[in-house]
C-alpha cells in the first residue's frame, strides 16, 4: 500500500486559471522522489497538498489508503506530527530555543517525555556531528550547521515521510552536497519516504525517482 497517494489533484488559485491539474501520485514507503519544474510552476505548493497544508481544488489525496478530504484541522495536524517530518530552504529554527531544544520540538509535540525527547534529540544531533553545539542558538550556528539540526528536527520523531523544499538552496556548494547526502542517508537508514522539490539537477540525481511537474500533471 503507498503511503501517500494523489488521485486526480487539480489546484487554481482564482477559478479556470489551473496551476496544475489531473495529477496521479503514488509514493510507497521508505521511496526518494525528487520534483523538479520550472519557476512558478506550483511545486510548493504541490507540496503543501502532500502535506495536507492546503487543500487541492480539485481531486482526493490518500494517507495510508484513506482519503483526507473529510478529515478535520485536528486530525490533519494529527497526522502531521506524527507521520511527516518538514526541511525547508530557510532553515526556520525557533531562535530563542538552543539546538537541542529545537529539535525535541516535534517529539514534545507527540506528546513524548522531556527525557524521551532530550535523548531522541541528543543522538541524532550527535550522529549529524553536532554533539558539541547542543546548547547553542540558531544565531551562533553555521548554515550547514542550522540545516543539520533542521533535518534532526524533521527526523527525530521518526515520521514516515519527510518533505523537503529546497532544503540546501541556502547553502554552498560543497556545504549543500554534504547535507544532502545526510538527508537521504538518514531517510534510508529509517525507512522513511522523502519527497524533494529541486532545481538541482545533481540533488535530483541522487534520488531513486525525478518527476517533472508541468500543467498536466508530473512526468518521467
Amino acid at each position: 500500500m503507498s503511503v501517500l497517494s494523489l488521485m486526480s489533484v487539480g489546484h487554481a488559485h482564482m477559478p479556470g486559471e489551473w496551476l496544475f491539474e489531473g495529477l496521479s501520485f503514488d509514493l510507497a514507503l521508505g521511496e526518494h522522489v525528487a520534483i523538479q519544474g520550472t519557476s512558478g510552476c506550483g511545486k510548493s505548493t504541490l507540496l503543501n497538498i502532500m502535506a495536507g497544508l492546503e487543500v487541492p481544488t480539485h481531486g482526493e489525496v490518500h494517507w495510508s489508503g484513506q482519503p483526507t478530504s473529510a478529515w478535520s484541522a485536528e486530525q490533519r495536524r494529527a497526522c502531521r506530527q506524527a507521520d511527516m517530518g518538514f526541511v525547508f530552504q530557510a532553515f526556520h529554527l525557533l531562535p530563542h530555543l538552543s539546538a537541542l531544544q529545537n529539535v525535541m520540538v516535534p517529539c514534545l509535540l507527540g506528546n513524548a517525555s522531556g527525557q524521551d525527547a532530550a535523548e531522541a534529540a541528543r543522538e541524532l544531533l550527535g550522529d549529524l556531528g553536532l554533539a558539541t553545539r547542543l546548547d547553542a542558538k540558531p544565531t551562533s550556528l553555521s548554515g550547514g550547521e542550522q540545516q543539520r539540526v533542521a533535518l534532526a528536527r524533521a527526523l527525530v520523531h521518526r515520521p514516515k515521510v519527510v518533505f523537503a523544499d529546497e532544503p540546501t538552496g541556502n547553502l554552498d556548494t560543497d556545504t549543500a552536497a554534504k547535507t544532502l547526502a545526510l538527508l537521504i542517508g538518514l531517510c534510508k537508514e529509517r525507512q522513511t519516504s522523502l519527497v524533494m522539490v529541486t532545481h538541482s539537477d545533481e540533488a535530483a540525481r541522487a534520488m531513486g525517482r525525478t518527476l517533472r511537474l508541468t500543467k498536466k500533471g508530473l512526468v518521467c
